[in-house]
């Protein structure tokens, strides 16, 4: 099933999305993380209801909203991607030469980040000239644990998502590392909704960026360097995971640091991202 968090008479509310058309569901849940942690136990119970919604009628918010979990990241997971990145300069503490990394390169991002399909995403121009974009498929926790193994990961993930780990570049190079690029307001938005885990073949899925309409990056889930039962057992490693932590895996090339000269964001600029079967995730910048 395809959940989504929308906004009605002043309320959030959980519906599913069947043919671009949005239903309320029953058991009334207003709170995904709730859906989450009680999937196994509602699965049989939950059920479409009431009246049909077009989906582009609603104000979709962001399925998991602040500040409820974490939200994980890895940077340079695809190979393109990696040799762009190592090549145009940005790359933050790199080793001479390295473009592929022996271990995943892990950072967070705050809560404070989030925000749903259809908000504008600040540029935060008093702070950053070089604000880019990046097209990630995320995964969200179902059962939690720590020291998962890779041969039990997918038993641990509920379901898959977009997310856009927008950054700022010139911070992220000043700093020398990664978070402080990547945490200002609104840089995380995420929707439209969560495709459960039975719905996804997340190892062959199609990734596409535009910008303006012009495509910007177009790649496919099977070019990762280390796959999601690699992350998951990298991050659990002595960390518990719980219902609704999100790890969004990386972004492909096509970035705008991979162009020369660099192609950031611009105020009115329009950036939508698609991924296989999890629908469209499109957000203004201002």
């Amino acid at each position: 099933m395809k959940f989504i968090r929308y906004a009605k008479n002043g309320e959030s509310r959980i519906g599913v999305v069947e043919d671009q058309m949005v239903r309320a569901i029953e058991p009334a849940i207003s709170d995904m993380v709730e859906l989450i942690e009680n999937y196994d136990r509602l699965r049989g119970e939950i059920r479409a209801v009431g009246e049909s919604m077009p989906l582009d009628s609603l104000t979709i918010e962001a399925p998991i909203p602040a500040p409820r979990r974490n939200i994980f990241c890895v940077g340079k997971n695809y190979h393109a991607h990696a040799k762009e990145f190592s090549q145009s300069g940005f790359e933050a503490g790199a080793v001479a030469g390295a473009e592929v990394d022996d271990f995943p390169a892990v950072f967070t991002k705050p809560a404070s980040c989030v925000v749903g399909t259809g908000d504008v995403v600040q540029l935060h121009g008093d702070v950053t000239q070089s604000v880019d974009y990046e097209i990630e498929l995320a995964l969200v926790i179902g059962k939690g644990g720590r020291n998962i193994p890779k041969a039990r990961a997918y038993d641990h993930i509920w379901g898959y998502m977009i997310v856009n780990d927008v950054t700022a570049r010139d911070r992220q190079k000043q700093h020398k590392q990664w978070f402080l690029g990547k945490a200002l307001d609104t840089f995380c938005p995420m929707g439209p909704w969560i495709a459960t885990a039975d719905e996804v073949d997340p190892e062959n899925l199609d990734l596409e960026t535009r910008v303006n309409g012009e495509v910007r990056q177009q790649a496919n889930t099977s070019d990762l360097i280390f796959d999601i039962p690699s992350l998951v057992e990298t991050i659990s490693a002595g960390l518990t995971l719980v219902p609704g932590d999100i790890i969004a895996t990386g972004t492909p090339v096509g970035v705008g640091i991979g162009f020369k000269p660099p192609r950031f964001l611009k105020p009115g600029d329009t950036v939508r991202m698609s991924i296989t079967g999890l629908g469209a995730l499109e957000n203004s910048f201002q």
